[in-house]
């Protein structure tokens, strides 16, 4: 299988390298930052998600890739922002599970200025153009308004049909709300 790099205009999408992991974790696995996610991660649950997404792209050909900020030539530097991209639900027995979803965690210095929206862009029009999803959906909780507010800037439709209680996190993550936009809907929405 051929590495995986896909670049937006300020963005670098790509597959992930052994050394990557320490940045990633130092920038993402912060207080704010993993505060609808279950809380800071420790050695075991990261190496737990580094194991889950490197199955993923093993099984499918994607997973949440490397986000890159790319250098512009002058102001900013190539830089790791977090995550973004693609993944299978996969928690058992919920109503999503195997359906392709969207994801990102960046960090913080990097909140509001658009770069998850490139990013979740990029990643939905791969998931229907290269990976062939017929829906594709993403997952959150009540408090993370700004994840909320992100999948309906993308165009994606509330599920509450979906939505589902995921015994592995505290009653205050509870339950998962699901979100979701089809292979249609995303071909027909507007630039928005």
């Amino acid at each position: 299988m051929a590495d995986f790099r896909h670049e937006t205009g300020r963005l670098i999408l790509r597959d992930w390298r052994e050394e990557d992991w320490p940045r990633f974790w130092e920038l993402t696995n912060t207080p704010a930052i993993m505060r609808w996610l279950g809380g800071v991660a420790d050695e075991a649950t990261r190496k737990a998600a580094m194991d889950r997404l490197a199955t993923y792209r093993r099984k499918f050909g994607h997973t949440f890739w490397v986000l890159e900020r790319k250098d512009d030539g002058g102001h900013l530097a190539a830089e790791m922002l977090g995550f973004c991209g693609l993944k299978r639900a996969n928690v058992e027995g919920s109503p999503v599970f195997d359906m392709v979803e969207v994801g990102w965690r960046l960090r913080e210095d990097s909140w509001g200025r658009g770069y998850a929206k490139e990013a979740a862009i990029a990643s939905l029009d791969l998931g229907f153009a290269k990976f062939g999803a017929e829906t594709i959906i993403a997952l959150t909780v009540e408090g993370n308004a700004a994840s909320r507010g992100l999948m309906r800037k993308l165009g994606m439709t509330r599920r509450d049909d979906l939505d589902y209680r995921d015994d592995n996190w505290p009653a205050e993550l509870n339950p998962t709300i699901v979100h979701a936009i089809t292979a249609q809907e995303w071909a027909q929405r507007g630039d928005g």
